[in-house]
């Protein structure tokens, strides 16, 4: 199997992914309309990151407090107080359109700038545009895959067309008469899993044979191949909140399945290349760069000292901003340490010199293919906010411990004080007032 080549620093990468970008936004006649302010005197500076299902909608319902607090966060001209991004495990559809949704909801303008989707950090894994690539998940996700820089990218029902006599389990799929011949595919190189399917069999068997066969899924299956081709999965979500009064199944139940399969089948565990979405790290960092492009707009000379991320599921956006906060605290850590050893001249440390955090693991901070770097201009740290307008609720649910299930991803820890919230409020509104209220800052 073609070895991978390590991917440059995050910060790097992040820093050339967004430059496109943030022209375009900077050369926008619009942009004025989004952003003109200052911190006040004396107060801090700070960025707000929203998670959207169960913070500020339930399956297509807005819930009522996400208005006014999103009214609180414009002035009358419709521009932003502070830097805002909306970090979703979301992932079936292309950042202008969820951008055109949330405005039409919020009655707030967004901009695709301020949204990052669960897949939205696989623009910084350039050493798979060129490969060819099974992409799973519903929606438009073969032209999400073209806008992420991927060339060469094949669905599943190109797939099964492909192969018709792998699709069995719906027997009105099955050849009736004749047997088709096959018409074959050139060998598929990586699999990329954006979300959870409609057909949750046809996608676990031909991602499965794919694996089996190195690629070739009209070859026999062999357990010589391992490892596998590379899998890359976006949104780890075991649950997430709809209109109906339990949770979903997520994309996460979809990868327990998947990995599940290959296991029994195989007698090895499935490996990743890169896991993304929250909580991985990377999606942090992708926000934290999106945040500090919006204080940069607003006129701020100095970098976001602190971000706020509000969430309503513990094991993801709790977690997630917990363990970036720790990400951020050790890379403070590792620039004191190199300003000390260099009498005080400051610069990046080289990647091999970062303290990630204790025992935080590669799939922590988003797959073994991510190196990363420091930055001058981090925040000094990320603080998390809980809801009860989704996942979570005072009433039903109490937050994760030792004794309650994990309902985090394999790859991932489960230590308790991750998931344990900065702070717990009843819904989006009474979050952004506790922000201010901490910053010091005014809140019409």
């Amino acid at each position: 199997m073609q070895r991978i080549k390590p991917l440059k620093t995050v910060w790097q990468l992040l820093k050339s992914s967004c430059a496109g970008a943030a022209q375009q936004v900077h050369s926008s006649p619009s942009t004025s309309r989004y952003y003109s302010h200052l911190p006040p005197q004396g107060c801090g500076s700070f960025g707000l990151l929203f998670d959207i299902d169960g913070v500020l909608v339930r399956g297509r319902t807005l819930i009522p407090a996400a208005k006014q607090c999103f009214r609180n966060l414009v002035d009358g001209d419709g521009k932003y107080k502070v830097p805002v991004v909306f970090v979703t495990n979301a992932g079936n559809c292309m950042r202008q359109t969820k951008a055109e949704h949330l405005s039409h909801l919020l009655e707030v303008e967004v901009s695709p700038d301020q949204v990052v989707l669960s897949h939205s950090p696989l623009r910084m894994f350039t050493q798979f545009h060129k490969m060819r690539v099974l992409v799973s998940g519903q929606g438009p996700i073969e032209e999400v895959a073209h806008n992420l820089g991927f060339q060469e990218v094949v669905t599943i029902d190109m797939l099964r067309e492909a192969y018709s006599l792998l699709d069995v389990v719906d027997h009105s799929r099955r050849p009736k008469d004749n047997i088709p011949s096959t018409k074959g595919l050139p060998p598929i190189d990586a699999v990329i899993l954006f979300g959870e399917p409609i057909r949750w069999e046809t996608n676990l068997q031909l991602i499965v044979d794919v694996l089996q066969t190195n690629g070739n899924p009209d070859d026999a299956w062999s357990s010589m191949r391992y490892p596998h081709i590379p899998v890359l999965a976006c949104n780890m979500d075991l649950l997430w909140m709809a209109e109906a009064k339990n949770p979903r199944f997520g994309h996460g139940m979809f990868l327990v399945c998947l990995e599940s399969l290959y296991k029994k089948v195989t007698g090895y565990d499935l490996k990743y290349e890169a896991l993304i979405g929250k909580p991985s790290v990377v999606t942090y960092n992708y926000a934290e760069m999106l945040i500090s492009q919006q204080a940069e707009r607003l006129g701020w000379n100095t970098p976001v000292k602190r971000l706020y991320a509000i969430g309503d599921n513990p094991m993801s956006d709790i977690y997630g901003a917990n363990l970036y906060n720790h990400y951020l605290q050790a890379s403070q850590r590792t620039k004191s340490q190199v300003q000390t050893r260099s009498g005080g001249g400051g610069g990046d440390p080289s990647p091999e010199t970062v303290d990630t955090a204790p025992k935080m693991t590669s799939a922590e901070l988003g797959g073994s293919s991510v190196a990363f770097g420091s930055s001058e201009d981090l925040p000094e740290g990320c603080s998390s906010i809980l809801v009860c307008t989704g996942v979570y609720s005072r009433d039903q649910q109490e937050l994760p411990s030792e004794q309650n299930i994990f309902h985090g991803h394999r790859d991932f820890r489960f230590d308790p004080s991750l998931t344990q919230p900065s702070s717990v409020v009843q819904d989006v509104k009474d979050a952004v007032e506790l922000v201010f209220q901490q910053e010091g800052w005014p809140l019409e």
